[in-house]
C-alpha cells in the first residue's frame, strides 16, 4: 500500500512539472489601467492548467484506487503532491472545505482572501480571483470551486451526499510569469 502511495504521488508531480514547465497561453486580464495586463493573462492560463491537472489527477486516483473507506483517499494523495509542488518552490495550493463539517482544520479557509472565496464559492460562482502584492512581488490568488463528482467522496463524508454545489475548492497562490 505504502508503495502504491509513492507511485501515485510520483506519477502526478512528473505529470505536473511536465504540464508546469510547458507553455502557457493567453486569455482576459486586464491591469489597473483597463490595459491587458499579459503576465496576468500568462499565469491565468497556467493556473487554468494546474486546475485541470490536478482536479483530473483527484478523480483518476479516487477511480482507480478508491474502493472501500480505509483506501488512500484522493484528496490525501493531492494534498501530498501540492506539499511536494511548494517544496521544490513553484507555488502554493491548497484544498480548502467549504461544508459545516470539515474534517481536517488545514483545510478551514484561513486568510481574507480565501474566506472571501468561499462565500462566492457556496453562492455558486466557479472561481474567484486577486492580484495580490508581497515583498514586491505579484502573485495571482485564485479559489476554484470542488463539488462531489464521485460516489467515493461521499463514502466517507455523508454530508457530502445530494449535494450539489461546491463542498471545497483549490485555493492557489502562484508568482505572476512576468
Amino acid at each position: 500500500m505504502k508503495l502504491k502511495r509513492k507511485n501515485i504521488v510520483r506519477l502526478a508531480l512528473g505529470l505536473a512539472t511536465v504540464l508546469t514547465i510547458g507553455g502557457v497561453g493567453s486569455f482576459a486580464a486586464e491591469n489597473a489601467s483597463g490595459s491587458p495586463d499579459a503576465a496576468v493573462e500568462r499565469t491565468r492560463q497556467e493556473v487554468k492548467m494546474l486546475d485541470d491537472l490536478f482536479k483530473n489527477m483527484i478523480v483518476l486516483v479516487d477511480g482507480h484506487y478508491v474502493k472501500k473507506p480505509s483506501d488512500f483517499p484522493a484528496a490525501t494523495a493531492a494534498k501530498a503532491l501540492f506539499a511536494a509542488m511548494k517544496k521544490a518552490g513553484w507555488y502554493d495550493v491548497r484544498l480548502l472545505g467549504l461544508t459545516d463539517v470539515i474534517g481536517d482544520q488545514d483545510d478551514v479557509p484561513r486568510d481574507a482572501f480565501e474566506q472571501t472565496a468561499a462565500k462566492k464559492l457556496l453562492a455558486g460562482d466557479t472561481s474567484y480571483e486577486e492580484v495580490v502584492e508581497t515583498g514586491g512581488k505579484r502573485y495571482l490568488r485564485v479559489a476554484t470551486g470542488v463539488p462531489v463528482v464521485s460516489e467515493n467522496c461521499v463514502m466517507c463524508h455523508a454530508n457530502f451526499k445530494g449535494n450539489k454545489g461546491n463542498i471545497g475548492a483549490l485555493s492557489y497562490t502562484v508568482p505572476v510569469v512576468e
